[in-house]
């Protein structure tokens, strides 16, 4: 049974995009469009995640906002999370990893590198 990896990204076009990326190695993915549907996907599929993928921009709930939310309710520990979003302010990357993250990649991104830190962070599929 391949890896699940939680996608969480407000753009349709770069979930499309990554998701077919990972399905392409291996991996499943499951979907969020925001912060806040990215908690509820965490609690319904506790257990079954290998990673998080989340950008930071996103409406109703921001990145940062719901890696607060996932470490205050005790869900997704273990889980390694990856930040990929547009911004790239050191100031925002320490806030980040303060609050959970493991990884930062900058978009637009490298197919292979970010294929390289899933492989690293998740493990292969």
């Amino acid at each position: 049974m391949p890896k699940k990896i939680l996608l969480v990204e407000d753009s349709s076009t770069v979930r499309q995009q990554v998701g077919i990326l990972l399905s392409g190695a291996g991996y499943s993915t499951v979907e969020a469009d925001n912060g806040r549907d990215a908690v509820a996907a965490v609690t319904a599929h506790a257990g079954d995640l290998a990673m998080i993928i989340a950008d930071v921009n996103m409406p109703v709930m921001n990145g940062i906002e719901m890696l607060h939310s996932l470490r205050e309710k005790n869900l997704a520990s273990g889980v390694p999370i990856l930040m990929l979003t547009t911004e790239g302010q050191p100031e925002l990357i320490e806030k980040a990893r303060k609050a959970g993250a493991k990884g930062w990649i900058i978009k637009p991104f490298k197919a292979d590198l970010l294929l390289a830190a899933v492989k690293k962070l998740a493990g292969e599929p």
